[in-house]
């Protein structure tokens, strides 16, 4: 199996129950996650061997994340601590036609306030095969754009690819941000996950009526040292029913996994995280791209079923997943 590196701010998660507003909640839900995060446990269910680099208050909330990372069998050797906080998140969660919603509370947090590279980046990327971040930690302040290019760099300079998440959130920056900063960063990016909205508003390519592959070869085009380009495709119905197709974009060539219908979801959050996940572990196992949408989108699919942000399920389960037809029982 494969050593890879994630990097990013993993946070403490309130959540109200299905049905009742945040501002009446009488009691939260207690979760932890963040991008980076939720991808390193993927992986590590897998059986990669992967770290996870950030860092947290010296307090029982830090004491609690590492915890957490460990139970999924995250390797913890770069968890700074420190002075700050834990970045928290708050979810109402939706229902009906009513969408969930999210409210930030994340400033001077332990992770946010970094403005020096705090790792050896010699250590921190010693024999990794892969390093990723995503498009949430350069948005949370100018200081971590260029930790972000830098440590980018640094882990090219190491011999490892880099896969990298758009992951846009106009809660954190402008698209106008986030589109200056991309062409900075994605000249060293050798995977991608970016689909038709990325495209459209963070890279400037003009919108039009074909399909996902028009984007992918316009955005190969832009950046031809990107090797792999995904996204997913998602149709919402309800905050509670979904369909949910993967794509991938490999030598010129565009692939689709197959169209599920999502029904109920339990939690969304955290699905794309999942595909990211499966996607990175298919290329790792030198998997065929139509088995790596295939799996990803299934891993993705799978997490929508689960309390939390992060994929709960290992190889076997996500394959067996894929595999089948209903929701028969397993005897």
């Amino acid at each position: 199996m494969a050593k890879v590196v994630c990097l990013g701010e993993i946070m403490l998660r309130l959540s109200a129950e299905a049905g009742t507003r945040l501002q009446y909640a009488q009691q939260l839900a207690v979760f932890y996650g963040g991008g980076e995060a939720n991808v390193a446990v993927s992986l590590a269910n897998y059986g990669h061997q992967v770290q996870f680099a950030s860092k947290l208050p010296a307090n029982g909330f830090g004491q609690a994340v590492e915890q957490h990372l460990r139970g999924y069998g995250v390797l913890t050797d770069h968890l700074l601590k420190g002075t700050g906080r834990l970045g928290t998140y708050f979810v109402e969660q939706g229902t009906g036609q009513r969408g969930t919603s999210v409210i930030y509370d994340r400033q001077a947090s332990a992770f946010a306030s970094m403005s020096e590279p705090e790792w050896s980046f010699a250590e921190l990327f010693a024999g990794a095969d892969v390093f990723h971040i995503s498009g949430i930690t350069p948005a949370l302040s100018e200081a971590w754009q260029k930790l972000t290019l830098e440590l980018i760099k640094a882990a090219k300079q190491a011999g490892c690819s880099v896969n990298f998440d758009c992951n846009y959130r106009k809660n954190l920056w402008s698209q106008k941000a986030a589109g200056k900063f991309l062409t900075k960063v994605l000249p060293f990016v050798d995977y991608c996950s970016a689909g038709k909205l990325d495209a459209i508003h963070l890279l400037g390519i003009p919108e039009s009526s074909q399909e996902i592959s028009y984007y992918y070869q316009k955005m190969q085009e832009m950046l031809p040292n990107i090797k792999v380009f995904y996204s997913t495709n998602r149709v919402v119905h309800s905050a509670c029913v979904n369909e949910l197709q993967g794509t991938l974009w490999q030598n010129d060539t565009c692939y689709t996994s197959k169209n599920y219908l999502i029904d109920p979801i339990i939690d969304r959050i955290g699905g794309g995280d999942a595909f990211t996940g499966g996607i990175l572990h298919g290329l790792l196992q030198g998997s065929s791209p139509n088995e790596v949408v295939a799996f990803a989108t299934a891993a993705s699919v799978l997490k929508h079923s689960v309390k939390g942000d992060c994929n709960q399920f290992n190889e076997a389960e996500v394959l067996s997943f894929s595999q089948s037809e209903s929701a028969k029982i397993e005897r």
